[in-house]
Parts: structure tokens; sequence; C-alpha cells
């Protein structure tokens, strides 16, 4: 889906976002993050090479959308620590997607549909390697990325919203333990810069 088909299921993609995040019953709490989410999506939307998929069955069951990450490294300022060569080296040749937002309906077949909706979306852009920000305070999401086969690369500093993020990877194919040893911290300078 492109931002166009997105923009015009604002309100559906909203009700999937509370169904996932599974808000407090206060009804101030759900509206802000409500709110939150439709600024969040509509600032993803205009970002250059958005794109989304989505699951549906009688109602929406999922989605997944985000954009490529720029090849000039930018993406990465504030990361804490040395970022490991090959994440650098997937980044300059445009091979890294940002997946900022993951979304499953609560039900029996959770795992599968989000492990179909991440690799659909990450095969059809030809990345190698998929990256997510999670806030650190959001254990919910951290867990059911992690469950979903994320790995842990470290954290990053951004200077909107929350102070810190874990940045977990997802490398396209195979996940052994040989193929992610290439996404372990080497000592090289901190890039960029």
């Amino acid at each position: 889906m492109n931002r166009w088909l997105a923009e015009d299921m604002r309100e559906d993609l909203a009700d999937l976002h509370a169904a996932f995040c599974a808000t407090s019953p206060s009804e101030p709490f759900r509206s802000r993050s409500r709110l939150d989410f439709l600024s969040r999506l509509g600032g993803d939307t205009r970002r250059p090479g958005f794109a989304m998929v989505i699951a549906e069955t009688v109602d929406l069951a999922g989605c997944a959308f985000g954009f490529p990450v720029p090849r000039d490294g930018l993406w990465w300022l504030g990361f804490d620590g040395v970022l490991p060569l090959s994440v650098r080296q997937l980044t300059e040749s445009g091979g890294v997607f940002a997946i900022t937002h993951l979304l499953v309906r609560p039900h029996a077949q959770e795992l599968e549909v989000a492990s179909r909706l991440q690799e659909r979306l990450l095969a059809d852009h030809h990345a190698s390697l998929g990256v997510t920000l999670v806030a650190h305070d959001d254990h919910p999401a951290l867990d059911s990325v992690r469950s979903w086969g994320w790995w842990d690369l470290g954290e990053i500093w951004r200077p909107a919203g929350p102070a810190a993020f874990w940045v977990l990877v997802l490398p396209v194919g195979e996940r052994t333990p040989q193929r992610l040893e290439g996404l372990a911290h080497h000592a090289r300078p901190r890039w960029p810069g």
C-alpha cells in the first residue's frame, strides 16, 4: 500500500493500534494514544519510500509499515556505542528498511501473521535487514517484537519523544548464530562521524 491508501485507512489503523496496545480503559488515555498514533502515521506516510502491507480476514488483522533507511547514515545518529560494520555496509548499500509499526490484532495466529507481514514488507523492498525502535518503557511492545524474531542491537538516542529507544534488527533469511555474528559490535569508530 502507498501513502494515499494508508491515509484512507487511518481510522481502521487507529482501531488496530488500540487493540494491539490494549490501552487503559481511561478515555483520555485512549484518545491521546489514538491521536499520537495518527500523528506518527501521518509523519511516516510523508517519508520517501513509505510502504505498508496489511493482513485481513473479515476485519483488519494486522499491518506493518515503514520506509527505507537513507544511505547517508544519518538515521543512526545517536546510536549508543559502536555501530556494527555490517549494519553500516547494509545501510550504505540501501539494504536496511525501518519498520516503524508492526501491529497485529491479538489472536491465536499472532506470531504467524506478524512474521508474514514483516517478511513481506522487507522482501517487497529487497531489504537485507529490518530495523525498528521501541521506547525504553514500552515493555509489552518490546516483548512482542522479540517474540517475532527481532534481535537487540543496542540503544539510540533521539532528540524528540522518549530520550532513548531499544534498537532491534531482523535479518532477512535464515537467522542462525553464524549469520547474526556480523551484527555484533566491532571495534570501529561510530558512524556517521
